[in-house]
């Protein structure tokens, strides 16, 4: 094999795990079929960040499809180097609430995870928080029957807000943590730092009316 064969194959084989804007629209759903390869459960993890929990999360569940969606390049750039061997892992660069509003197909997620989404802690930068009314509605379209999302935030304020919003939407019903997660970067942080983390379980139940 010539010099440096190798380190380029291996660098096609990184970008392979994002998804690549000639296999989707922003105005169509997503192909998830074509886009994995196969047909299994999908696990959405909403912003993975530098893609620690979602390797970690991926690798315990190799019979599901893993969708890791972020809109920074650099930690889209981490992520694709930390799934490079996990082929039930597919990456894309984008907003989350754009995502799920409008690429995610109807009922083909089974789980969603929302792990430390930014609380934006100032008033007036509340506008900018991801969970909204809308966004729990899109969430509980793109849920398969009894799908689940977990949330989790060390910022009070913003956990009692989503609360508030789970609370008023009658498609979504407040459940029990029946599962151990690997911890992501952030709630290593908070724990040594003796930070309470909050977290919600919301199981879809019913369709919007």
């Amino acid at each position: 094999m010539p010099a440096g064969e190798d380190s380029l194959a291996h660098r096609r084989h990184v970008w392979s795990r994002v998804i690549p804007q000639s296999q989707y629209s922003l105005t169509n759903r997503l192909d998830l079929e074509k886009i994995f390869g196969r047909n299994a459960p999908l696990h959405v993890d909403l912003g993975c960040g530098d893609g620690s929990f979602l390797r970690a999360v991926a690798h315990s569940m190799p019979e599901k499809n893993f969708l890791g969606i972020e809109r920074l390049h650099g930690r889209i750039r981490s992520s694709e180097r930390k799934t490079v061997d996990q082929s039930n892992v597919r990456l894309l660069q984008i907003e989350s609430s754009y995502a799920v509003c409008y690429l995610l197909p109807a009922g083909s997620v089974e789980t969603f995870y929302l792990l430390f989404p930014d609380p934006w802690p100032k008033r007036r930068h509340h506008p900018h928080r991801l969970v909204t009314p809308d966004f729990l509605n899109s969430v509980h379209v793109a849920l398969q029957k009894n799908g689940v999302i977990y949330i989790a935030t060390d910022h009070l304020d913003y956990f009692r807000k989503i609360q508030d919003i789970a609370e008023s939407n009658s498609s979504l019903a407040f459940a029990e943590l029946d599962v151990e997660l690997p911890p992501t970067g952030f709630e290593l942080i908070f724990r040594q730092k003796g930070t309470p983390i909050h977290w919600l379980v919301l199981r879809k139940i019913s369709p919007v009316k």
